[in-house]
């Protein structure tokens, strides 16, 4: 049950980060979700033994999700830390991160191949667990995700007060407390590898509602936290086309008074067809050439009543706004999209 409650979560993630993705230079966070998802599907019972029994029962799906997700955790670590770092030096290629995840599955691979295993297991350290070959075999992929979400941890919460919008702090506060209840997560799973090598089933059994708890938590603020940004980045986009829709219908009359003996200037036509992308520059061409005619006339100025000059006003604080679009914003520490 927790594995379908957490595979659901992370679907849900990657529907909200599909819309935005033809936005996005780093796809990190997407392939991240995906690969994570891909892992916990396959940990579904029916799932499991459904391809399982393809693969010839000898449980190389529990590998195969396994790696997905030390996979998963890798990128989404690095578009996390990438996004918060306050300067480039993140971009250059992770050369000794991409070693150390090579031999992590290697070390995986090599532990899971020398586990004696009879037939398809939904519950793989369970059963096996009592074997040295399988406590390494978990233990090197936990303390591999135990590094790596330490690491992206630290750095959101160390990051978090510089960021520039307020819902990037919030995001990035919500990546953090995920990343310290997946920590708690991989020191129950070190926990119970060393009580099942040592018979100690009883305290093993008392230890694992803890990490279904930790397990929720855990997916739940990583989810929730990565779900910000692209969210509310669609809001304020919708927001923003509305505001300039508006803007345009108001501006245009005014734009009509003032430009109509200036044809032979004008750049932007009546019959034009203008799509959302476009709305911004439009707005801000339209006040532009409102503005010249007003420089050019002065005498125009006389036909503008209270409302065309309240409309004017708001059309240069919207295009002097921070949010807008088309105006270039110097991004501080963690505003590079995740």
């Amino acid at each position: 049950m927790i594995q379908t409650v957490a595979a659901a979560m992370i679907w849900l993630l990657v529907v909200c980060l599909l819309p935005g993705i033809r936005r996005r230079r780093d796809h990190s966070v997407v392939t991240a979700a995906i690969t994570i998802a891909v892992a916990l599907t396959l940990n579904i019972d029916q799932v499991y033994l459904g391809i399982d029994s393809v693969l010839g029962g000898r449980n190389f799906v529990d590998l195969l999700a396994n790696i997905s997700m030390v996979v998963g955790i890798y990128f989404l670590s690095r578009a996390i830390v990438r996004a918060a770092t306050p300067d480039e030096t993140f971009e250059k290629r992770d050369i000794a991160g991409m070693i150390l995840l090579a031999s992590v599955i290697a070390g995986i691979t090599a532990s899971f191949s020398a586990i004696v295993t009879q037939g398809s297991s939904t519950r793989f350290m369970v059963d096996y667990g009592d074997q040295w070959s399988a406590a390494l075999y978990s233990s090197i992929q936990f303390v591999y995700i135990g590094y790596v979400v330490s690491v992206t941890g630290v750095t959101c919460f160390r990051f978090r007060g510089d960021m520039l919008r307020p819902y990037f702090r919030t995001a990035f506060t919500f990546i953090g407390v995920g990343c310290s209840f997946a920590v708690l997560l991989v020191l129950l799973v070190l926990a119970m590898d060393v009580l099942h090598l040592q018979g100690r089933l009883a305290a093993m059994g008392a230890v694992a509602p803890i990490y279904d708890a930790a397990v929720v938590a855990a997916m739940t603020f990583l989810c929730v936290g990565l779900a910000i940004p692209p969210v509310v980045r669609r809001i304020l986009r919708r927001k923003q086309s509305a505001t300039e829709a508006e803007l345009v219908g108001d501006l245009t009359k005014i734009w009509e008074k003032t430009t109509k003996k200036r044809q032979n200037v004008r750049l932007v036509r009546d019959t034009e067809m203008i799509s959302h992308q476009d709305q911004a520059q439009r707005l801000h061409r339209m006040l532009v050439e409102v503005q010249d005619a007003l420089l050019v006339e002065p005498g125009l100025g006389s036909s503008l009543d209270i409302h065309d000059l309240k409309v004017l006003n708001a059309a240069e604080n919207y295009l002097a706004g921070p949010f807008v679009r088309q105006i270039p914003v110097r991004r501080r520490k963690g505003e590079r999209a995740i």
